[in-house]
Order: C-alpha cells, then sequence, then structure tokens
C-alpha cells in the first residue's frame, strides 16, 4: 500500500504543477530535492512571484524511522518504527479575489519490533479560504467535494465537512480558517471499509482537486483591486499564520519528526499584516466574510 500511494501523489504532484503553472502563465515551480537523515526524503515545488500566484508549494514526502518520543505519547504507543508519506499544498494567490486553497493526502504505518505492520491509515482533505466571499465559489468548491464523497459513502461529506469545520477554527480568534470543505484522519480498515477502499476515496479526492480549485482561479483572478483590499487580504494572512503555527497538527509533526524546515513552512504567505483590535467596517465586503467565518455554512443549502 505504502509503495501504491507514494506513486500515486508522485504522479499528482506532477498533475497539479503543470495545471497551475498553465493558470499562472509566467512563474514555473522550482523543485529541490530532499533527504532527511533519520531516513527517507522528499520532493518540494514552490513557485513565486507569478502573475496569478504570489506564493504556493506543492510538496511530496515519504520519511521513516523511530517513532519520536513525542509522537509515542500521541498515539500512545511504546518503542516503534513507523513511515509516512503524503502530499501537501498550499496556494497564495496575489489577487485578494482569489482565494488561498488548502490540501493534504497521506498514508501513514506503524511497525513493531519485527517489521510487522501494526497500524496503517489514511488521512487528507481539502480546504477553501477566500478574502472576499463569492457563494458560488463556496458552492463549486463545496458540490465538487460532495459529488466526489457520494460515489462511496452518503455519510462522508456531511461527517468530514463538519471535521473540516471543527478542524481548521482558529479557537483563539473564535473564527473559522476559511469557507472548510474536506478533513479526515485515522481511516483504517473496518469491517465496511477496507484499506483498498480508503485508497480508492482518498486518491478520488486528490483528483478532484484541480476541479474544485481552478474554475474559482479562472473566474476571480482578472477582477480590479484597490490597495485596501489588498491590506485586508493581508490582515486575513495574517489569521491563517496563526492557525498553522499553533493548532495545525501537520505542521506540529513535520517539527517534532524533524521535518524538512523549508518545506513546512512553505505554507505561510510572504506578505502579512497584523493591526492592533482591527475590525472591517459594518455592513462591508469584509464584514460579510467575517460573519460567515464566526458561524461556518451548509453550503449546499444556500
Amino acid at each position: 500500500m505504502k509503495n501504491k500511494f507514494y506513486q500515486y501523489i508522485q504522479t499528482l504532484q506532477d498533475q497539479i504543477t503543470s495545471k497551475l503553472e498553465e493558470v499562472d502563465g509566467v512563474a514555473h515551480f522550482r523543485e529541490d530535492l530532499w533527504e532527511r537523515p533519520e531516513g527517507g526524503g522528499g520532493r518540494t515545488r514552490v513557485i513565486e512571484n507569478g502573475a496569478v500566484f504570489e506564493k504556493g508549494g506543492v510538496n511530496i514526502s515519504a520519511v521513516h524511522g523511530k517513532l519520536p518520543d513525542s509522537m509515542q505519547k500521541l498515539f500512545n504507543v511504546g518503542e516503534a518504527d513507523f513511515f509516512a508519506c503524503g502530499l501537501s499544498l498550499v496556494i497564495h494567490p496575489k489577487s485578494p479575489m482569489v482565494p488561498t486553497v488548502h490540501a493534504n493526502w497521506r498514508y501513514f504505518e506503524m511497525y513493531n519490533e519485527q517489521g510487522e505492520v501494526i497500524n496503517s491509515w489514511f488521512g487528507g482533505g481539502q480546504d477553501l479560504t477566500p478574502y472576499y466571499l463569492f457563494e458560488e465559489d463556496a458552492v463549486h468548491f463545496h458540490q465538487t467535494c460532495k459529488t466526489t464523497c457520494d460515489q462511496h459513502h452518503p455519510e462522508f461529506y456531511p461527517k468530514y465537512k463538519k471535521q473540516c469545520d471543527d478542524y481548521f477554527w482558529n479557537a483563539h480568534r473564535k473564527e473559522a480558517r476559511g469557507l472548510g470543505g474536506l478533513f479526515f484522519d485515522y481511516c483504517k480498515a473496518t469491517e465496511d471499509m477496507s484499506m483498498d477502499q480508503w485508497y480508492a476515496f482518498v486518491t478520488e479526492v486528490g483528483n478532484c482537486f484541480l476541479q474544485a480549485y481552478v474554475p474559482i482561479v479562472e473566474r476571480r483572478k482578472d477582477l480590479p483591486y484597490t490597495a485596501e483590499q489588498r491590506t485586508w487580504q493581508e490582515i486575513r494572512r495574517g489569521r491563517y499564520v496563526e492557525f498553522n503555527l499553533v493548532h495545525d497538527k501537520g505542521t506540529l509533526f513535520g517539527l517534532k519528526t524533524n521535518g524538512r524546515i523549508e518545506s513546512i513552512l512553505m505554507s505561510l504567505p510572504p506578505h502579512v499584516q497584523w493591526h492592533y483590535d482591527h475590525h472591517p467596517l459594518e455592513g462591508s465586503a469584509e464584514a460579510a466574510l467575517i460573519a460567515v467565518l464566526e458561524t461556518p455554512k451548509n453550503w449546499l443549502s444556500v
């Protein structure tokens, strides 16, 4: 399974970076190959200063070795070996009219002293973080997610949509990071779902990413915007940074397993602002976004 999934994310990385380069029309992804001293490595691809994308990363990795003490405590196990592979991406467009997007699809195995697999699971998801609210974009993103989920189980979309709303919640701000999408973790073999069935589900979610995101970019990338709207984008990016550094489990896992710091922190945008006690004007487009972030919506009943 680990070899099959790693082959999949290698191919998916190629597909996504090629399409995003085509959409941008100017910038290309820079590639770095790296190795982790404890075992494994990855392929980092970063795009910067494009016509559409100000900064973005589409990274894959496959790492293995001894499970660190901090992770032993998290999983409530003793000494064990592990293998983890996945694709993680964050794209920060230049225009405040185009939303930031994040996605991740991953697979994890844990082994006993004899090298036998004692636990394995899939995880992942994708979510949208706009700076200005276009309801048709939110509906498109969520409908694409639901259509994909419904091919596997009618309860997957509502379940994983709620888990996304719960996970990407900036508790210290009492607001969501964005408009949500899907979030699933610890997807293990059960009587109802084999690991092959989980593989089929996770890979189909990965395959629908470009369909979910690119049409939104194409609709919004040429809209005009003001310097004030750009400032608002950078203020909201600050909330994105806060979530990733305070709450995000993937960031913490990378830091605690001696991950490659440049790849871990590629999710951070290049230009960010923090204004003291900032509040948008009542009745403004900015205030409309905040209202939705404070109370996550069911976008498919809009």
